[in-house]
């Protein structure tokens, strides 16, 4: 071990959202709390420190038009990295991302495969446009190509409709997840609208995104079965942009984007309220920034989410909703530091003091 680089982190080291410990150690890219003997060439990092941030809903490898290539997903991953986010799950990308597992130097990346959505019925060339037929061995094969999770787009603009509407029937979703779930993966998908979540949620899904629609009366069965969502308000707050530029074509539909974006928080508050477990994601990709999930955190704070439980949302909470370690002993060294108690204010995150991905100080 004398021959190992060292890195010795002090302060404060935020483990849990009250488990507070004075120091920790990184040996051979991993955590521990026992002081290496023998330890040499020790460089000291100094601060508040929590476990990498969180992007629960991410696209690493998307952009406005559809895959992009690896150079640009470099730096999508990049601008996330400098944000303190090292992970992030991907959810729903048209681009092969498996390079990025090879590079100690990017964030980690869980991934849902690609949307799977009804043709037409969604952004092109974005997704596998498919019909309800076909779902069952859409999702199969998504689960396989996946980390662990599958995404639907569970509601879209009809344009006969002139209005969002569900995606798939009833039995079709109930099929695919059951499918998902014998091979192993959760089920997300994407929902705007209150008409689709129902069906979804009784059919046995795992996660919503954005979830606009929950309502009060929807609110108690995502509840009792445990449903997640990620509420992207990041991205919510570009409805009434999007509903002005559909307004001649889709006024129906317009006013009703609008309608949900002015009970975003209450709607975001009232699921926390409820219990309902509520992650950060940015819906970074496609047509949104990367490295926007400090903002995000902020939003879920807005609504009135207690500043600790949204700090949780993207740190303690999501890495064990998604299954990957925090800074336990022996968990890979991914870890953010900074310069005052982000738990006091989740502004702190804006500023990280350095970033450690895999034991190396990165920033």
């Amino acid at each position: 071990m004398s021959d190992q680089a060292v890195l010795h982190v002090t302060g404060r080291v935020l483990a849990g959202p009250e488990d507070v410990r004075d120091e920790l150690w990184v040996v051979g890219g991993r955590v521990t709390y026992d002081r290496p003997a023998g330890a040499r060439d020790i460089r000291t990092v100094d601060g508040w420190t929590l476990p990498g941030l969180v992007d629960a809903h991410c696209h690493v490898g998307l952009g406005p038009h559809g895959p992009v290539d690896a150079a640009t997903a470099e730096k999508q991953a990049l601008t996330d990295r400098e944000a303190g986010t090292l992970l992030i799950r991907d959810a729903g990308s048209p681009s092969d991302t498996r390079w990025v597992d090879d590079r100690e130097d990017l964030p980690k990346i869980i991934r849902a495969g690609r949307h799977i959505a009804r043709t037409r019925r969604y952004i092109r060339n974005f997704a596998h446009e498919i019909e309800p037929a076909d779902l069952v061995a859409h999702v199969a094969q998504e689960a396989r190509r996946g980390d662990g999770w599958v995404k639907l787009v569970g509601d879209w603009i009809d344009r006969d409709l002139g209005d969002l509407a569900p995606s798939w029937p009833r039995d079709a979703v109930e099929a695919a997840i059951a499918e998902a779930h014998r091979l192993g993966a959760r089920v997300t998908a994407h929902c705007f609208a209150e008409n689709s979540l129902q069906d979804l949620v009784e059919a046995g899904i795992d996660c919503i995104e954005h979830a606009t629609g929950l309502t009060d009366d929807l609110i108690p069965l995502f509840a009792s079965r445990g449903v997640a969502i990620v509420p992207t308000l990041v991205n919510i707050a570009t409805f009434p942009q999007l509903a002005a530029g559909g307004e001649s074509k889709f006024p129906r539909w317009s006013a009703h984007m609008r309608r949900l974006h002015e009970r975003r928080y209450d709607t975001v508050r009232s699921a926390y309220d409820a219990g309902i477990p509520v992650y950060v994601g940015t819906d970074a990709g496609g047509s949104l920034a990367h490295g926007l999930v400090v903002g995000e955190v902020a939003e879920l704070v807005t609504a009135g989410i207690p500043p600790l439980d949204a700090l949780a949302a993207t740190s303690w909470a999501a890495r064990a909703w998604l299954g990957r370690p925090g800074l336990e002993e022996g968990a890979p060294a991914d870890l953010v530091v900074y310069e005052s108690d982000p738990r006091a204010d989740v502004r702190v995150l804006a500023s990280p003091r350095r970033v450690v991905l895999n034991g190396q100080v990165v920033e």
